[in-house]
């Protein structure tokens, strides 16, 4: 069992910057690749972006490439996610997600889930 808190979202204005952390207990963080997803009101849950167990491979969603950033420290278990210039439609829950799988490549991939954050983004 991998028990999964979300925190550092909030209210920011357009061209602001966050960063999320995600604090993972439980069995052994490194054995699980982690990944962040974002919710909006009456959308679809949506892949935001995908770090490998040991670091080293890294995806993003298009609409957050080249301004969002995905990291891990294994050593205090805990996965971020920085995010810069962001637009009011970066607005949703975030939420991190722990896989088994060395290449989840869907929502249901995922085996754990946090609560969420919430992040808003006023224009």
């Amino acid at each position: 069992q991998v028990q999964l808190v979300e925190s550092g979202g909030g209210l920011v204005q357009a061209g602001g910057s966050l960063r999320l952390s995600c604090a993972a207990s439980g069995r052994i963080f490194s054995s699980y690749v982690m990944a962040w997803f974002r919710q909006a009101p009456g959308k679809e849950r949506e892949f935001v972006a995908r770090i490998s167990r040991s670091g080293a491979s890294i995806y993003y969603a298009d609409s957050v490439k080249d301004r969002f950033t995905i990291s891990r420290d294994n050593t205090k278990n805990t996965v971020y996610l920085q995010m810069n210039s962001l637009k009011p439609e970066d607005t949703a829950g975030y939420y991190c997600a722990a896989s088994r799988l060395l290449v989840p490549d869907t929502t249901r991939s995922y085996d754990y889930w946090g609560q969420g954050t919430q992040v808003t983004v006023s224009s």
